[in-house]
Formats: structure tokens, sequence, C-alpha cells
């Protein structure tokens, strides 16, 4: 396999604050990362939601560190988990759209903190390639040493696959998870290495169908409203057996738990907050989505930031965090956020790039692909992977263009935004948003900006380029 990294260690003291440069196994902070899928900024009762009851999210929201300006790094699910995984924009690898395989060539988050003696395990959906056994994108070949996984969203009573072989599960699908997870915690709980759990929900992804105790908390709203406020409470359920585990484990203290969802709110169901947009669109409700973080030991008070933040900082922080330095990365999209957990800085000019490539998805219906495993292996035979994922290694050919950039792209620098929108004609339209002003994007200072704007345009530019390098392969290097 295609592999660009040898890992530096370093080992420290740990001194109250998260970078430090030597950490003994014990020292080192066990990892949760948690997401929701479709879950959008305002689905939460304490950013404001009237109706949705979310208990165990709100308590944590008030104990930790809250960002209340967190994107994700795409509109759509399989990009942002990809950027999860590597830091690095989801274009970078080309994981474009809803089920596309992330690249073995790249380097994951799992895969770098196992060389500091991290044992590491995903559980839940998955939606970066196949969950069969002969897959080369599956989370055992991403540097997982344990995984329950489903190859997208996946709803109450799932067929999961256990590293491979396909299990008939029973339950509320976010508790599904939750539940597995806890079972491999435990067990690792009893050795002194430090553990990164991936917890990634399949709700309040459609179709919705509530758990029938959830449902019925909403039960003076439409059966649509129903059911997706119930997946989110649902969720909220599962989230809170996670987060009370940890304290019964005896490792809360030093635990990481870190929750965000992959994209903003559905239309119709969800909330954005008010924001422009939805899940899809480049604009604010399409980009920003709850987060929150906890780690006792470190933040001993609540906190709430407003500073910008994304979906691709959350490799290089846990990196900086765990003592890891990757040999050769590859061009990062995401900035270590230590300094902001430790209280030092908030960072309020960072710039981000975004970049919804004009492209298809493809579909991945994992209800109907793990009942085929299911049925195939129960007959003593297995099932390939997907096409789309048994190429997940190979590269474009003919290269991307490195002067075209088709689709909605936007940077973000402080508290103004560019977006580029380039058509199927090629023709390019731009607009600015001051977004300290105008949080929704209702009013375009493109005109009166023009000194800003041909700066942004620069920086945007520059990157679009950077990342089309990346797709074309130009990061990899042969192990």
């Amino acid at each position: 396999m295609w592999k660009r990294l040898s890992l530096a260690l370093f080992a420290v003291v740990l001194t109250g604050q998260c970078s430090s440069d030597n950490l003994s196994a014990t020292e080192r902070p066990n990892i949760i990362l948690v997401m929701a899928d479709d879950q959008g900024w305002g689905d939460m009762a304490y950013n404001g939601h009237p109706v949705i009851k979310t208990p165990n999210f709100d308590a944590a929201a008030a104990t930790g560190l809250r960002f209340d300006r967190f994107y994700a790094a795409a509109p759509v699910c399989s990009p942002t988990r990809a950027s999860v995984m590597t830091g690095r924009h989801p274009n970078r690898m080309g994981v474009f759209k809803w089920g596309y395989p992330m690249r073995p060539q790249e380097t994951t988050i799992a895969e770098a903190l196992k060389t500091v003696g991290y044992t590491t395990a995903h559980f839940g959906k998955w939606h970066l390639g196949s969950v069969r056994n002969d897959s080369p994108a599956h989370p055992g070949h991403n540097g997982f040493d344990e995984w329950f996984s489903a190859p997208n969203f996946y709803d109450n009573n799932a067929i999961m696959s256990r590293k491979g072989k396909a299990v008939q599960t029973k339950g509320e699908s976010s508790m599904i998870a939750v539940d597995a997870a806890l079972e491999w915690m435990t067990e690792k709980t009893k050795a002194d290495d430090p553990f990164l759990a991936v917890v990634w929900f399949g709700s309040p992804h459609s179709p919705h169908v509530a758990a029938e105790d959830d449902r019925k908390l909403y039960e003076d709203h439409s059966k649509a409203l129903q059911n997706f406020y119930g997946e989110v409470t649902g969720m909220d359920r599962a989230f809170g057996k996670l987060r009370d585990s940890l304290t019964d484990l005896g490792i809360r203290e030093n635990t990481i738990l870190w929750y965000c969802s992959d994209n903003g709110g559905l239309p119709k169901v969800g909330s954005t907050g008010g924001f422009r947009g939805n899940k899809g669109q480049v604009y604010e409700g399409g980009l920003l989505v709850p987060a929150i973080l906890e780690w006792p030991s470190h933040i001993k008070k609540p906190r709430t930031t407003q500073m910008r933040c994304n979906t691709c900082d959350i490799y290089p922080t846990l990196l900086e965090i765990a003592g890891v330095t990757v040999e050769n990365q590859a061009p990062l999209d995401g900035i270590s956020l230590v300094s902001l957990i430790d209280g030092k800085s908030n960072d309020a000019s960072r710039t981000m790039g975004f970049w919804d490539y004009a492209a298809k998805g493809i579909s991945t219906p994992s209800a109907s692909w793990m009942a085929d495993l299911l049925k195939a292996q129960q007959a003593g035979g297995d099932l390939a992977a997907d096409q789309s994922s048994q190429v997940a290694a190979e590269l474009p050919n003919p290269a991307y263009s490195t002067s075209e950039f088709p689709g909605h792209a936007a940077w973000s620098n402080g508290d103004w935004k560019l977006h580029r929108i380039e058509g199927k004609n090629e023709k390019v339209t731009w607009e600015l948003y001051n977004l300290a002003a105008d949080p929704k994007e209702t009013k375009d200072v493109l005109v009166t900006e023009s000194e800003l704007v041909a700066s942004m345009r620069a920086e945007l530019e520059k990157w679009l380029i950077s990342v089309v390098k990346s797709l074309n392969g130009e990061d990899y290097v042969a192990k």
C-alpha cells in the first residue's frame, strides 16, 4: 500500500496544558470523536431550538468548550468525514461528494496515533469506502484495529460490518454504535495504552424513523417532525450514555470527547439557526454545525468560542496533543487548536477554504448492501467491494486542470467570506460578505471592497491550485 509517512515520536511531561514534548502512554488522553449525520447548527436546544430536547448535549455544552462558529469542511457527509480523518480538504483526495472512497495513500488520524501506542476503533457510519473484506478503503486499511461499521447511514436494527463480517443488530441506531463502542472501551481501559474511538451516528439522516419512545415526545407535531426530532433525541440519549460511562469507567478526566456534525441543516425539517442555505450549499447554513469538546483535566471551566474552526482542525489538534510528528506531511488545511483549548489564544484572523466540486454523488445504499452481504455470508460466501472502492488508490488520468475550478468555492478570512461560483459554461461569479455585520450573508458588498476582493481572490485561487495538485497525486511518495 502507498503511504507517505514515517512518524517521528517525541515524549514529554504534561503540565496542565495540551501541548508538551514528552508524554508517557498513561499520560496521553483517550480520544473519542463523535459525529452526527445531517444535524444542523440549529438542531440543538442549547442553540435555541424551541422544540428539540437535547439535555445531554446541553450539559456537555455547559461544561466544556462550546464552538459557536464550527464549520464542516464540506456541505455533505463523506467529504467532511475525510477531512476529520486527514486534516485536509476532501477534494485533495478526490472525495468530492457522498459515496466517494478515501484514497489509501492518505495518512489518517488512526494511523498517526497508532505510532505512539494508541489502540483504535471505528463504530457506525463510515462512508469513506466499502466495508467488505476485499475493500482497500475499509476502516481496517485506514488504521483501525477494530471496526463495527456501515457503508453509509444506518437505521434502527441495522446490519453492521464487524471487520468484514455482517452482523444483524437490534436497537435504536445511535445506541447500537455507542453500545459497541462501550463494550470495546471497557476492555481497553484494562490496559495502560490510550485509545481512539471514532463513533459516527447514522442520524438524523433521512428517512427518519425514530425509536417509539423518542418519537412520542413530539406527538404535537407532524409525523415527519416527530421522527426527525426523535432521531436527534435518540442521538442525545446515546451520547449521554457514552458520556456518563466515562465516569463509570474511571477515565473521564483525561478523555477528550469531541462532538460535531458532518454538514449543515436539512431543508424542511432541520434548522440552520437562521443562517443562509442548508445541506449541500457553501453558504453558512450548509457548513456551520454544532460542536463541543470536553476534556475535564484541561478544560476546567466552561467556555464558549466564536473563533471560526473547522473539521480539518481535528487532525492537527490531536497530533499535537499526542505528540506526533508526521514526516513528509502532505499539505494540511486545518490548524492546531491547542492554544484555544488551553485558553491562550482565540485567532479570529485564520483563513479557511471551501470547495463544493461540481460532481454527482455515488449511491451507497447501506441497508440493501448489508442485507446482501449477510445473506451471502450465511450461505458460506462473500461479496466483492463496489467498483469505486476497488479503484480508490488510482490517481486521475488525465490530470485535473489547475485553471478551472467547477462548482462553488469560498475563501474565509476572519470575518470576510468571498464566494467563487463557476457554472457549467465556465462563467465565474463572485460574492463577498462581512460575516461580523451580516452573518446570514444577505448583503453582497463585492463592489465596495475592491482591494479586499483582489487580495482574497488571489488567496483563494492559490489555494484552489494547491488542492488540485494534491488531487492529481503530487503529495504522495511511494514508500
